[in-house]
């Protein structure tokens, strides 16, 4: 048991900057309560003691503003920072070193049986607000954008953006490395939009080019402007 607090804490000094000292992370930190609590509530659960483990839990919850169920697997050096919002369902399997932020659901997508919440691999960044949704598996690696909602399988190594989730970049990360940064994603609907901004501005040119030639000063615009001050300079020289 202290072997695990040791390694969850580990965890939280390494990946928050704003943890000055093992005392302040074992003393203030919400996610580790949370965490903590959890793993006794699972044990409860796993020998049967359902409402036990219900119990544990839900107090839990009102302390921190976490609602982990008990029936919920969660590996080592599991990582909720701030925390307040996050719900993970009772059929989650969490793998190592996996990173959530505040507002993170893991859930299901209706009252199917069975295995009805996600699979998260290990190294996992869930950013601000992410919903991971029914029992899709997210692989090794992943980094789920910020305001995500993610409804199918993603494969290891990729960052998933928008709603719903879209791959934006594969293999964007090394092995065994977390990547923390939530911000710097790419976009590709506004790349798209940007794209295509370009092309219909070099499309107006050329027809405005085109136009001018032809003398039509209606569709011409700008480019018989440009044409009547130069002819007008030319006049005044």
């Amino acid at each position: 048991m202290f072997d695990q607090l040791r390694e969850d804490m580990a965890a939280i000094m390494a990946r928050d900057p704003a943890a000055k000292s093992k005392l302040e992370v074992l003393l203030c930190y919400p996610g580790l309560k949370a965490v903590r609590a959890h793993r006794r509530a699972h044990k409860a659960f796993l020998k049967g003691h359902v409402t036990l483990a219900r119990i544990i839990s839900q107090r839990s919850r009102h302390k921190t503003g976490i609602e982990i169920h008990p029936g919920a697997t969660i590996g080592k050096g599991f990582f909720i920072d701030h925390g307040d919002g996050v719900v993970i369902g009772e059929t989650t399997i969490i793998g190592d070193n996996v990173t959530i932020y505040q507002g993170v659901t893991l859930g299901g997508t209706g009252k199917e049986t069975g295995k009805r919440h996600p699979t998260i691999g290990n190294g996992v960044t869930i950013g601000s607000g992410a919903k991971v949704l029914g029992p899709i598996t997210i692989g090794d690696n992943v980094k789920v954008g910020a305001g995500s909602i993610v409804l199918k399988d993603v494969p290891p190594d990729c960052t998933v953006v928008g709603n719903p989730g879209r791959i934006v970049r594969k293999k964007n990360v090394k092995r065994n490395e977390i990547d923390l940064d939530q911000v710097n994603l790419p976009d590709p609907m506004m790349e798209k939009m940007q794209a295509l901004y370009e092309r219909l501005t070099h499309m107006e040119q050329c027809l405005a080019r085109r136009a001018c030639e032809m003398g039509c000063e209606e569709c011409a615009g700008e480019c018989m402007i440009q044409k009547d001050l130069t002819e007008a300079k030319n006049t005044e020289v």
